[in-house]
Parts: C-alpha cells; structure tokens; sequence
C-alpha cells in the first residue's frame, strides 16, 4: 500500500504541540523565592526554551536557552537540549559538567548530519541554585546577560563561554552569585531587546529601566513586562520569540 501524503503543516502542528508540552505550565513553588514566566512565541515553532529542575540533593536548576532557527529542525534541538539537560540533572551536579557535556554532544550530533545544512547550536544560561545560601553556579553560554536588581542597582551575569553546538572544545567556564533577600533575578531571551516598533529596538537601556522602576510583586511585574512588549510594538506580533523568567528572592530556605 503506498503511503499517504501528509501535509507539511501536519508536521509543523505536531512539532509546535510537542512544544508546548515540554516548556513548564507553571512555575515552581519555593520556599526561598516566587517564579513567574512569560513566554510569546512569534510563530508556530518557538526558538526558545526554559525549566526548572529540583536536584537530587536539593538544590534547583533553572535554564533558558534560545536555538538557532525556528523550524521543525530547531524544534529537534529544543527537544534535544531540554531531554538532555533532565537526563543530565539526575547524575551530574555542576553547571560546567552539563553544559561541557550538552555542547559535545550537540557538536557530535551535528557530524553526524551534515547533509541537514543546519546549526544545531543554541545559547544557553543554566544556574543552579542552593536554596540554603541563596548562592547560585551558573554557566552563560553565549546568552543575553540576565539581570539581578538589588534595591536600585543592576548586576549583570555576563557570559562566560560561547554559544553550545559549535566548537567540540570550547572552553566552558563557571560563575557564582551570591543572592540576598529581595533581589530580584530577571533570566530572558534576546527578543525581548530586539522587538521592534518599525524605527528602534526596545533594548537593554529601556529593559534596564523598566526593571529598575516597575515594583510590585512578581506577578504584576510580568504582566507589566507584557504589557510594555505589546504597547512598545503598537499590539503587533512579535518578530522573534519573548521569554522571561522572574525570581523574587525570600530568604533561605528548602527547595520546592
């Protein structure tokens, strides 16, 4: 019997579904800080990806990361990275073994597919978080710096090694921080910087500021955030995907 022909946005529906179920429907509950999450997706198939892992030894993991591409192929990396990244959490306990581990294999899946003519490559922040000392490890891989507020000053966690998926060897390389209570981290995606109203890019400086003067509680925060998305492109659609993550700090305490 010869095979059915299936339409190629059969295909693109089931890639997006997919999606859509591996990115979290919720945050987590902690006891240390509130979480809250956005994320607009400019097409069907979204570049951008995030979670949140709880360790075995109770520490938590957050990560956000921006493939290359938005096609069905870069859908194959998201699931890729986020697969790897989940199997990873249960035997490896340090960023720079994960991340070290993610871009060989990206690198090795890659070779192995030449003939696709596509990057299997992605930026990526992955920091994990002891709950008891509020001191986070962290590796920036080739991501737009995320920011922590603290009272009125701005701490940006730059990058610390290039983008996964390209160089087998690259030099991957650890930070920390240490957080106090009430800071606020702010983890996102460059399509926040890069949405456009026709004539300029909302951009670190207007991100900056809006950080430093929207209060409130997380939850107002995200939605403002939202909302100057939407305002600042005249209620168009985005060109690129817009994911954040917001973490108000509590204070020392257990995990989940």
């Amino acid at each position: 019997m010869p095979e059915q022909a299936h339409p190629a946005g059969d295909g693109v529906a089931v890639a997006s579904r997919i999606q859509q179920l591996l990115l979290p429907k919720t945050p987590p509950a902690c006891r240390w800080g509130c979480i809250g999450v956005m994320n607009r997706m400019a097409t069907a198939l979204g570049g951008d990806y995030f979670d949140f892992i709880s360790m075995p030894d109770g520490r938590e993991m957050v990560f956000i990361g921006d493939v290359t591409g938005h096609d069905i192929q870069s859908s194959v990396v998201m699931s890729l990275v986020y697969g790897f990244l989940h199997h990873c959490a249960l035997t490896v306990d340090n960023p720079l073994s994960m991340v070290s581990q993610l871009n060989r294999f990206l690198v090795r899946f890659a070779d192995h597919g030449v003939e696709l003519d596509h990057h299997f490559s992605s930026t990526l922040f992955l920091g994990i978080i002891d709950p008891a000392s509020l001191r986070m490890e962290y590796v920036n891989a080739g991501h737009v710096p995320p920011r922590v507020l603290r009272r009125n000053s701005l701490h940006r966690l730059a990058s610390t090694s290039p983008p996964v998926g390209f160089f087998a060897e690259a030099e991957v390389t650890t930070g920390f921080f240490g957080f106090e209570r009430e800071d606020r981290l702010l983890l996102y995606t460059d399509g926040i910087l890069d949405a456009s109203n026709g004539t300029e890019t909302f951009g670190a400086e207007r991100l900056d500021a809006f950080l430093k003067t929207t209060a409130g509680s997380y939850i107002r925060f995200m939605d403002e955030l939202a909302a100057a998305l939407r305002d600042f492109g005249a209620g168009d659609p985005p060109d690129d995907d817009c994911s954040a993550i917001v973490i108000d700090i509590r204070e020392p305490g257990t995990g989940a």
